[in-house]
């Protein structure tokens, strides 16, 4: 298949549809200019597809690298049908960001494999401020809104395949 197949071929994404949905959303402190505009994006695109402002539960944590576990701990507890991670983590001058990205990225995969329940990796790893404030801007690319949206679409996706 090549590469610039068109939509038509792949399929369509779905239409989607926050109204009936519960979806929690935790968010990183650090680099939280960053991510607060990532949060923006991601309440705009719940509000888009019909979400009520109460059923999108924020919670927060110090950095990327918390984010696993709370969003693990959030799915367990069973009172929301998906769970999407907000954070930026910015290349520096050691391999902590290796680490911090790389670890929280095998962490979320595992925590949505272990729990089944879609938990979205919308975290920034970038190699400087400018690449993630493009990421970031509401105006722009906001990774945000697209994790929210994949959120919504997975949950689709699950409930159609569990029927």
């Amino acid at each position: 298949m090549k590469l610039d197949t068109p939509s038509t071929e792949l399929g369509r994404p779905p239409t989607l549809d926050a109204r009936s949905l519960r979806v929690a959303v935790v968010c990183a402190r650090f680099n939280d200019a960053l991510v607060s505009q990532l949060l923006g994006g991601a309440r705009a695109a719940w509000a888009r597809h019909g979400g009520s402002p109460e059923s999108l539960v924020l919670h927060r944590v110090p950095g990327a690298f918390e984010l696993p576990l709370a969003c693990q701990q959030i799915a367990l507890a069973g009172r929301v049908h998906a769970v999407v991670a907000l954070g930026c983590v910015i290349r520096g001058d050691t391999p902590h960001f290796d680490y911090v990205a790389g670890e929280c990225a095998r962490g979320l995969m595992d925590a949505g494999l272990s729990t089944g329940l879609p938990i979205i990796f919308g975290v920034l790893t970038v190699d400087n401020l400018a690449q993630a404030e493009e990421r970031a801007d509401p105006a722009r690319l906001n990774k945000g809104g697209e994790a929210l949206e994949a959120a919504l679409e997975m949950i689709q996706l699950l409930r159609e395949n569990r029927s």
